[in-house]
């Protein structure tokens, strides 16, 4: 599938592409509008990335694509990343900080906001350090590693008048703004069950990884990858699940998961009736999202990751282009911040509060065996 730009995606929204399969998408989660793209000469957002691993280098090209944002400063403990970082992007040396002086950034008018991209147990201790600080909040998936810190970290938020979201990237993207409309919408009826299911085969990860260190991750499969899956239930329903059933699967690499699950499996339970199964697994590829409702089906495949997504309905195929996941969710949180907005609640730490008290149910469910009450 060929890369456009964004811009070039919302016009040929506005225009109408030959395909029915390209709608509107729902106004809460949408995003800038091409006038709004083309003429914006405004301020933009100053963005500090605190954490300058893997996705933090996707974030950085996501600003460069931006229209409302921009890569102003870094927070990293490798000094040699900071001196890379700084020529690649052309970073002044008073907006680079590292761990030990980062609360100094409180000083820096230059940064608006931070982007937390550090490993999960540490999201809620530096969320806290930027909100004292005065800065507003990006934090990655997920929020915390317990709901408790979830709601800390709301709360110091709140309490410093600053503005927390969680990366949900998917929440801007054509192929999820669709699947969210039809099972909202009923376009085929009501949605009866949902499959979706993420893993990557980690085969050969080294045993330093933190993903691999429950103090770091929070746990394993469940914790990193089943976000995603979770996140498809309840946005495609528009419901919050009321129970759950969960399973762990045997351990194909014990010598390495010997801190964190390795796979689980889990049935949500919605008010409508819906039930929805995931698995997410380290031992095998699979990244699927399914949907069979009263009338027809729509799917995903690939489906929750970073794409390029590929999709269909019972009755056509999806035809939307490819765009930058990042600098969508960066304008559509920008925008709102820049203007003095309030941030909506699909993309806010309320949002990541919800999926964190789901996940502590699932954990709960495989470790009792029981069904858990999630209401």
């Amino acid at each position: 599938m060929k890369k456009v730009t964004r811009r070039s995606f919302v016009k040929k929204i506005g225009i109408g592409v030959g395909s029915a399969a390209i709608l509107t998408p729902l106004v809460s989660f949408n995003h800038n509008t091409e006038n709004e793209e083309k003429n914006y000469s405004g301020k933009k957002l100053n963005v500090a990335l605190c954490g300058l691993g893997r996705y933090a280098n996707i974030l950085a090209k996501g600003l460069i694509e931006s229209n409302f944002c921009q890569l102003s400063g870094i927070i990293t403990g490798t000094p040699s990343k900071a001196e890379s970082w700084k020529k690649k992007y052309n970073i002044p040396q008073k907006n680079i900080y590292n761990y030990e002086n980062f609360d100094d950034i409180v000083k820096n008018d230059d940064i608006d906001l931070i982007y937390i991209v550090l490993p999960n147990g540490m999201h809620k201790e530096y969320t806290i350090k930027a909100a004292k600080a005065g800065k507003h909040v990006i934090v990655e998936k997920p929020m915390a590693i317990t709901a408790k810190d979830c709601q800390e970290m709301i709360d110091a938020c709140k309490s410093a008048k600053v503005q927390l979201a969680v990366g949900y990237r998917l929440h801007y993207e054509p192929h999820h703004i669709e699947i969210k409309r039809l099972g909202q919408e009923q376009v085929f009826g009501k949605v009866r069950l949902i499959h979706a299911s993420l893993g990557y085969n980690l085969t050969g990860t080294p045993l330093n990884d933190w993903h691999l260190k429950k103090s770091l991750a929070g746990g394993g499969a469940l914790m990193n990858l089943g976000v995603y899956c979770i996140q498809s239930n309840r946005y495609v329903l528009g419901e919050e699940p009321i129970s759950v059933t969960a399973q762990f699967a045997p351990k194909i690499m014990p010598d390495l998961f010997t801190e964190v699950e390795e796979n689980i499996t889990w049935q949500l339970n919605f008010p409508s009736g819906a039930v929805c199964t995931s698995t997410v697994s380290s031992n095998c590829n699979i990244d699927r999202f399914y949907a069979s409702a009263e009338k027809g089906s729509f799917e995903l495949s690939p489906a929750i990751s970073y794409g390029p997504f590929k999709g269909r309905t019972s009755e056509k195929e999806f035809n939307f282009p490819v765009i930058n996941q990042q600098a969508a969710q960066l304008d559509g949180i920008g925008k709102l911040i820049i203007n003095g907005q309030q941030l909506p609640s699909h993309i806010s730490g309320e949002e990541g509060l919800k999926d964190m008290k789901v996940i502590e149910g699932i954990y709960k469910a495989a470790e009792t065996g029981e069904k858990i009450n999630l209401i």
